[in-house]
């Protein structure tokens, strides 16, 4: 069995709430810290440990507190980014939902360390009831002096709110988060000045994902040398994987990075593998904006090696052959599935939810959801095909934020990989735009 550091209490009855929680051996690590150790010393573990941010982009989380400004009397800010929108992710959803005051946890020790008296969950405003249970656990810490004034005795102070967003998918880029805040739209900033310069009301402010800071009470009690033994090379610690598709299991899963793409895709201790009388078509490995992957790249790498469930085997091979961690939204496509179809459903998703800042991505993103429309509807020519990678080049590196990435990857890798499939749609318009019509010429695994 894996090692379990997110979800090794989730399923006991009640974890829920602080007294369950508590006898888990629940804030031991905001004890630890605020009581033994310097907010410095925090830092030095979450560095040690290794540990690359969760929500996307794999960046170290150490490094990241470590370009926290610190300039004197200006306040500093920790914002939890709670905002989960990325298709196919809901990892961040199930961990709320089930054991609130891991996150709280982690908020206090993070907020700790990195000297911030304010801190902010920023959750996405769907989720309601999940805002509601996060304010209960914070009442409960609050009423049991793990938040407010003097936490412990120690002089150390620390407020704790929860922030509904509006549902907009473009906050889960930080500077947008911090914009919405602020109560402003949610348009990203131009960088420099990067948020641990210039953040939350232009004070030095740190953005860390859900997943990335419940690690952290684990890595406080353990030490961040432990963490970083679990998992390979530099993709360290464990994932949360949200694992949905054409499987047997889907579910979250919790999983040491390292552990190969074929066991974690067919083990019945994870996806327990394709549904019954169906084949591997395709995979995308990380949430909707990255790129996806035909089904004989996706066990092995283009070398022949085994692919594993970590940053660098996942990324072998560049875009070419290769796709990323990303937020880990595992979703498996089995033969049933029409590429052209849900690269069109992606597309109408990330130009619904451009901001429209950046006129390659506002102009682009619409662009690419009608031509691929009307390859879907049997309307498209063979200039399309190519019309529309020429699109998601001019998108890719010239917008303010990654959203225009996002947007450009999953058509491009498509036509990379499916080309033929989006031939099939023109030449058999027809049959192509019949409802539930399939290519069935796809190399099947």
């Amino acid at each position: 069995m894996a090692k379990k550091i997110l979800t090794e209490h989730i399923n006991v009855p009640g974890i829920e709430t602080f007294e369950v929680y508590r006898k888990q051996g629940g804030y031991t690590a905001v004890e630890k810290a605020i009581k033994t150790m310097t907010p410095e010393e925090v830092v030095e573990e979450a560095k040690k440990s290794g540990i690359r941010g969760r929500g996307g982009a794999g960046f170290p989380m150490g490094m990241k507190w470590g370009f926290l400004a610190k300039p004197e009397g200006v306040p500093r800010y920790l914002v939890c980014n709670a905002d989960e929108s990325e298709p196919g992710t809901f990892k961040d959803h199930h961990l709320m939902k089930c054991i609130p005051h891991l996150l709280i946890e982690g908020m206090i020790v993070s907020s700790f360390a990195l000297g911030a008296n304010k801190s902010f969950i920023y959750v996405r405003g769907e989720l309601m009831y999940v805002i509601r249970i996060l304010e209960k656990a914070i009442e409960e810490a609050k009423a049991n002096g793990f938040l407010g004034k003097n936490i412990l005795g120690s002089g150390y102070d620390l407020e704790l709110v929860v922030q509904p967003g509006g549902g907009a998918y473009i906050c889960g880029e930080e500077t947008a988060l911090l914009e919405s805040l602020e109560g402003k739209r949610g348009n990203p900033r131009n960088k420099p000045p990067f948020p641990a310069v210039k953040g939350l009301y232009q004070s030095p402010t740190v953005v860390n994902n859900v997943e990335s800071i419940s690690n952290m009470p684990w890595v406080i009690n353990n030490g961040g040398d432990a963490y970083a033994a679990i998992g390979i090379g530099r993709s360290t610690g464990t994932k949360l994987i949200s694992a949905s598709g054409h499987i047997q299991k889907p579910g979250v899963y919790e999983i040491e990075l390292g552990v190969s793409v074929d066991e974690f895709l067919n083990s019945d201790e994870y996806c327990g593998g394709i549904r019954k009388g169906h084949h591997l078509k395709a995979l995308v490995a990380g949430g909707s904006s990255v790129p996806i992957l035909p089904a004989h790249l996706i066990t092995k790498t283009a070398a022949g090696e085994d692919r594993l469930m970590s940053y660098e085997s996942l990324s072998d091979g560049g875009f070419a052959t290769g796709t990323m961690l990303g937020s880990g939204g595992f979703i498996v496509f089995d033969e049933t599935a029409c590429i052209v179809r849900n690269t069109w459903n992606f597309s109408r998703f990330y130009h619904h939810e451009s901001c429209g800042q950046c006129s390659p991505c506002r102009e682009g993103t619409g662009w690419m959801e009608k031509v691929l429309h009307r390859i879907e509807h049997g309307h498209g020519s063979m200039h399309d095909i190519d019309l529309l990678v020429d699109v998601a080049k001019k998108i890719e590196g010239n917008t303010i934020c990654p959203l225009g990435d996002a947007a450009a990857w999953p058509v491009a890798s498509a036509i990379r990989h499916f080309r033929d499939e989006f031939e099939w749609h023109i030449t058999n318009p027809h049959e192509a735009s019949q409802p539930g019509a399939v290519f069935m010429g796809a190399v099947l695994a």
